[in-house]
């Protein structure tokens, strides 16, 4: 790529100290890769080997750290200190989006459909969130990603093992009512949304789990996705909405049901999803003509429009 140059040198920030770091190693080293082959002067930094006070030596950075301290909005605070133009969603947005529970309130407030839930602590009184939610639900963490910590519960007596794991990730824990029906995944890239994508996961994952995600090759990815071209357009709409109501930027994903009666509820965001093999955002990128590479440049054009 002749004019690489413009972007000058970019830390590709990767790995971490999350529970995601795994993945994130993966995702990074792919966006680094990519980049240098587009002739990017692109240079790994982990944040877990490296001082961040590094970072000056940099002109922009590309962030592909999944979860805590890479998607809440610390880095990004980091970056603004610094001067440093970076990809993807701002400090705010990316504080709320990593938070389940502020993002639902948002949409909640935003009159966007979102799957009801409870906060759950050790005290909570499991028989009136069942009466509530009805049963199944999913635990989850609030703050975490890649279904980290995350378990479906379809017996009262399975509550407190649930609980007891999720709590392992994090120290606030939400139920949320259990939506039976087709998954689908929607990317977006310079804030518009990608062709949608249907998750069909094996019969035997109870949905769309950590392992589904990374380590296993028999999930369905569906595009066309199998809607009408109404529904996936009013599901784009949908998802654009919400994505901008909790003050994501650039490129991202949400995620969502159709439940049985054709309703469609959010799930949550993610604000800087997987750059695997097995990733969703290449995949739908990829259903528009993008490969992989000039993926990877066209996310990190967006850092050019921001004010250094």
């Amino acid at each position: 790529m002749s004019n690489a140059a413009k972007f000058g040198k970019v830390a590709v920030l990767f790995g971490g100290k999350s529970a995601e770091r795994a993945v994130s190693l993966d995702s990074g080293q792919a966006v680094l890769e990519a980049l240098l082959r587009s002739g990017v002067q692109a240079e790994a930094f982990d944040p877990q080997e490296r001082s961040v006070t590094e970072l000056v030596g940099y002109d922009r950075a590309f962030i592909v750290l999944h979860g805590r301290g890479g998607e809440d909005g610390q880095i990004q605070g980091v970056l603004e200190w610094l001067n440093l133009p970076y990809t993807g969603t701002g400090v705010q947005g990316s504080a709320i989006g990593m938070d389940k529970v502020k993002t639902k309130q948002i949409w909640q407030g935003s009159d966007l459909p979102t799957a009801p839930y409870r906060i759950i602590t050790k005290d909570s009184d499991l028989d009136a969130v069942i009466a509530d939610l009805g049963l199944p639900v999913i635990i989850k963490p609030v703050h975490e990603g890649s279904s980290v910590g995350m378990s479906k519960v379809e017996k009262a007596e399975d509550f407190a093992a649930a609980i007891e794991k999720a709590t392992q990730h994090d120290a606030i824990v939400m139920a949320e009512k259990w939506i039976t029906g087709r998954e689908f995944t929607i990317s977006f890239l310079n804030g518009q949304p990608l062709p949608v994508i249907r998750l069909q996961p094996p019969a035997d994952v109870a949905f769309y789990d950590y392992e589904a995600k990374y380590q296993r090759n028999d999930v369905e990815y569906g595009i066309p996705c199998g809607l009408s071209e109404d529904e996936e357009k009013s599901l784009q709409a949908l998802c654009l909405r919400a994505f901008q109501a909790v003050g994501a930027e650039g490129w991202g994903r949400i995620d969502a049901m159709q439940d049985e009666q054709g309703n469609f509820w959010l799930l949550e965001v993610n604000t800087v999803p997987g750059m695997t093999s097995h990733s969703l955002v290449p995949k739908a990128a990829q259903a528009v003509g993008y490969s992989f590479d000039q993926l990877c440049v066209a996310i990190l054009e967006q850092t050019l429009t921001q004010s250094a």
